[in-house]
């Protein structure tokens, strides 16, 4: 992909092996074709407000299913792995009324909200949450801790590894969704990366050396956030797992 992003289109279609000379070309190009800061910032935006919420939201609802007891738990936690075995595209046209009805259509908020809330997150902590050792919250509670104090104080800093493996997930799933943002962001104003790149490939004539620059350029992040994280994603994937 990096050798085919420094080729013309026909040295891509000629399958050649060894750098070319037309990277810059390419780039000139793509920067005339189409506005790739916008995207790129369209795209960090959504993975980064996607990632932070969803880190949030789901590791307090994972936290809260294992702390906390409760009759209906285990049936919440049916429906939850139910969920996770209901597509995205059976939801999406209630949403898409939802949003157009509140007016976030053309919106990055409405990119990021679906995916605040993810089954598959919130049982990731779930499970991890369960090699936490259960005396400790009852003596903080004893030593007049809160519950928002034990969370953030305690529970927090002791899974590193989980929220490292949960941010890898939710980071790269967030800023390659193509489907979602292509329905809900009408306006090329606010196209992502994997929109981008579909746009180029849209046409009649497709300059390859130009697509494959726009695809090495939006592979890049999420290559830098798993080698910074990769090591605390095994230990997160495996603990959670146990």
């Amino acid at each position: 992909m990096a050798v085919s992003a420094t080729n013309t289109s026909q040295d891509v279609l000629d399958s050649r092996m060894l750098p070319g000379l037309a990277l810059f070309d390419n780039l000139a190009g793509l920067l005339e074709l189409q506005d790739v800061g916008a995207a790129l910032w369209n795209s960090t935006t959504v993975a980064v407000g996607t990632t932070v919420l969803a880190l949030i939201v789901c590791s307090i609802a994972g936290y809260g299913f294992e702390v906390f007891h409760s009759r209906a738990k285990d049936l919440v936690m049916a429906v939850l792995l139910i969920a996770i075995m209901i597509p995205f595209a059976a939801t999406m046209i209630p949403l898409f009324q939802v949003f157009a009805e509140v007016g976030m259509i053309n919106s990055l908020a409405a990119v990021i909200i679906p995916a605040v809330s993810t089954p598959f997150l919130i049982l990731l902590f779930r499970q991890a949450s369960r090699s936490f050792p259960y005396e400790i919250i009852e003596a903080a509670r004893i030593d007049g801790v809160s519950e928002l104090g034990i969370f953030a104080r305690i529970y927090l800093p002791s899974m590193r590894s989980t929220y490292a493996a949960a941010a890898v997930i939710t980071f790269m799933t967030a800023w390659n969704n193509f489907l979602w943002p292509k329905v809900i962001l009408v306006n090329n104003d606010f196209q992502t990366m994997p929109m981008l790149i579909s746009n180029l490939s849209a046409g009649y004539v497709v300059d390859y050396g130009v697509l494959m620059l726009a695809v090495f350029l939006a592979s890049v992040p999420t290559v830098i956030v798993f080698m910074i994280l990769q090591r605390s994603f095994a230990e997160g994937i495996t603990g959670a797992i146990k």
